[in-house]
């Protein structure tokens, strides 16, 4: 949803003007800096004071309501993972700070980042494996954290922040620090937060999801030094950990086998970036990553000890360089090669749920933009993909093969006011190491005898199917995208776009249960044996959709919506068990004077009758969230922010499909921030992302297209 959450000036309500809204821009997500109105991609962009409104715990609160986005896997904000458009999981690029984080592993969640460090989260929707390679089916989610720019005011060097809040649902306390500075060429950042479960989380009818009080806590480091006018390096070091009692399958209900969770995960960042003064053909990042993780499960009941390590590593190298072919020509080019490392044990021995692999992949790709003529540009690009998957097992086959990814699209501006847009995408997912090679024991329920002699083991096996080929789409995007000014009075703004889509995908990856598989049958002298199966299987597909979005701020007020209407079936006619809810999103908020913001956002979500791919079918909701926001800016609380608010006002019972845990019930929220800014005057930074000002100041705002 398209939303505003701008301080206006003025002392009274009719002295608050309309607000100018920045334009709308994607970087990390199009490596690149781009005007969205020039770009043939549905996206949208979070940011600033838009996401500290939310006070979020969990990354469901944070951008759970973007048109075409859900974050599926229940309440507990350690199984959450990203769905785009039906395309879920490692179907989706997700990437923090730039580097990859390709994580992904039997309910264990992908976001380990504390939301209250996030500055910017941009979402491309649609395929971009032109651009990142393998699992950009659904799109790229590119979380940014702050910068020492970010907060800083004007003429100021140093700076703090200080954070603390609380959410009566689950009586969660959350805190955090922020140190930072910039003396010109060289700034730093230093922030720890942590947030810290009272009692479980209830859900809407106020009953407890057990085992739902999961404390974490992130520190993160980060140093940029310049040496010259066109460089600069950043070093950015983070560090997460999470614990508690939760279950194996942490988007489930409690049981007799939760696990005592301890999660610690380490990200490393070193960039640099180099852009020549008067040079158009060298605008070079190079970036170099690594990403350690260890979940250690220590099941309650006996004792069990399971561990699982997973690091990636990864180098990309991008140029962007623009020239004249008779046309106006701009070009995103590079290369890059990462790998991942698996490792599981249980009780001190190898795991077969995880055992030990190692997939790599290496990629080139190029993205030109043609400006064929003042109005209309035309965009072609190409990737090429070489990836490996081995596996320490004779028993099981290693998988080596290669991709193109191809792209073609077009921005049309008729006017100022108005873009057409369309691309033609392929994109492709490589089987996972997961989804290749998991073996073993999956659950087990209790057993009983069948009839005829033959008896149910209540065991459920993982069967490996390292056959499994790569997921092939081939994507079709059709929109449009309206801004103007002076609408309705003087200065206000109205923003309007809307997109189809629609995606045919060759041997898309589906997850098969079967709780009784007779192709188990194994008789023996006391009569037949038959076990459950979980296995992985290539489906042919289609998605298709429609998304749209409204946004309208005239100062004194403002008002969002967004549509998202997602569709997919196999071949055959099934409905995929991975597409979300249809929904709508609205956020209304009034300006009262300079210092208030006060609002609702409110959400309606379909229901799903089918219950398709193993999933339970799910009802429809409404749910309705009151937020407010006071930020001082004279005298001695100059630099406070309050923020207090109400999520699920009505303690509404909801589930968000495809997971059949309930989500929280009602939570008053609130929060206080402290910034303090020394005066220092200092010179200003070579950073593509300088927008120097106190953090209670910034204009936060949420734009999409």
């Amino acid at each position: 949803m398209l939303t505003t959450a701008l301080t206006a000036t003025g002392a009274t309500a009719q002295e608050v003007a309309p607000v100018e809204l920045p334009p709308i821009t994607l970087e990390s997500a199009l490596r690149d800096t781009r005007d969205i109105r020039d770009t043939p991609v549905a996206a949208s962009v979070l940011e600033g004071e838009a996401l500290e409104q939310r006070q979020a715990d969990t990354y469901e609160e944070l951008i759970g309501d973007i048109p075409g986005v859900v974050i599926e896997g229940g309440p507990r904000g350690i199984s959450q993972e990203p769905n785009i458009r039906g395309f879920q999981d490692e179907q989706v690029v997700l990437r923090f700070d730039g580097g990859r984080l390709n994580f992904n592993q039997a309910h264990r969640g992908r976001f380990f980042f504390d939301p209250d460090i996030v500055q910017r989260v941009e979402v491309v929707r649609g395929g971009g494996s032109t651009l990142f390679g393998s699992g950009a089916l659904g799109g790229v989610i590119s979380v940014e954290t702050r910068d020492p720019s970010d907060l800083l005011r004007p003429g100021q060097t140093t700076g703090a922040r200080v954070r603390l809040g609380y959410a009566s649902n689950g009586d969660i306390f959350s805190g955090s620090t922020t140190v930072y500075g910039d003396w010109g060429n060289l700034d730093a950042l230093a922030f720890i937060g942590t947030r810290q479960f009272g009692s479980d989380l209830d859900d809407g009818n106020g009953r407890d999801i057990r085992n739902s009080e999961l404390d974490a806590t992130n520190g993160l480091f980060k140093l940029g030094f310049e040496p010259a006018e066109d460089q600069r390096f950043e070093f950015t070091w983070s560090h997460y950990r999470d614990d508690g009692t939760t279950p194996p399958n942490a988007n489930a209900a409690s049981s007799e086998d939760d696990v005592d969770r301890d999660a610690e995960i380490s990200t490393a960042r070193l960039s640099w970036d180099f852009n020549p003064e008067g040079s158009n053909l060298v605008d070079l990042s190079v970036l170099l990553y690594g990403n350690t993780l260890r979940i250690e499960e220590d099941r309650t009941r006996d004792g069990r000890a399971d561990v699982t390590d997973y690091d990636t590593y990864g180098l990309e190298i991008t140029n962007r360089s623009s020239f004249d072919w008779g046309i106006p020509v701009a070009l995103v080019y590079g290369a890059e090669i990462y790998r991942d490392d698996q490792n599981g044990t249980r009780n001190g021995t190898d795991r077969l749920q995880l055992p030990d692999a190692t997939a790599e992949t290496t990629g080139v790709f190029a993205e030109a933009s043609f400006g064929v003529s003042d109005q209309l540009d035309l965009i072609a690009g190409l990737r090429f993909d070489s990836y490996s998957r081995d596996v320490d097992d004779p028993t099981l086959a290693d998988v080596d093969e290669d991709f193109l990814s191809p792209r073609v699209g077009f921005s049309y501006r008729p006017n100022d006011r108005w873009q057409i847009f369309g691309n033609v995408a392929q994109a492709y997912r490589a089987p996972t190491l997961t989804e290749l090679y998991n073996d073993g024991v999956h659950f087990t329920s209790p057993g009983f005898p069948i009839g005829g002699g033959i008896t149910f083991s209540g065991v459920n096996q993982f069967v490996p199917n390292p056959n499994l080929e790569e997921e092939e789409s081939i994507q079709y995007e059709l929109g449009f995208r309206f801004e103007d000014t002076g609408v309705r009075t003087s200065g206000d703004t109205l923003r309007f776009s809307a997109n189809a889509y629609y995606a045919e995908v060759d041997n898309f990856i589906e997850s098969r249960v079967e709780f009784i598989d007779f192709s188990t049958l194994v008789f023996g002298p006391g009569g037949g044996v038959v076990g459950g199966t979980t296995t992985q299987r290539n489906v042919d597909a289609r998605l298709w959709g429609v998304e749209a979005e409204l946004d309208y701020d005239a100062g004194l007020w403002f008002a969002g919506v967004g549509l998202s209407i997602p569709r997919g079936e196999t071949v055959g006619g099934d409905r995929l068990g991975s597409i979300p809810q249809e929904r709508i999103t609205g956020t209304l908020g009034w300006r009262p004077n300079q210092t208030w913001t006060v609002g609702a956002r409110a959400t309606y979500a379909a229901s799903v009758d089918d219950g398709s791919g193993g999933n339970e079918p799910a009802d429809s909701y409404a749910l309705l969230d009151l937020f407010a926001t006071l930020t001082p800016t004279r005298g001695a609380w100059d630099g406070t922010a309050l923020r207090v608010g109400v999520d699920n006002l009505f303690d509404e019972q909801y589930t968000i499909f495809p997971n059949g845990l309930s989500q929280p019930g009602r939570s008053f929220k609130v929060s206080l921030t402290q910034t303090f800014c020394p005066f220092v005057t200092h010179r200003p930074s070579l950073r593509r992302h300088h927008w120097p000002r106190c953090a209670h100041v910034q204009a936060g705002h949420t734009l999409s297209a």
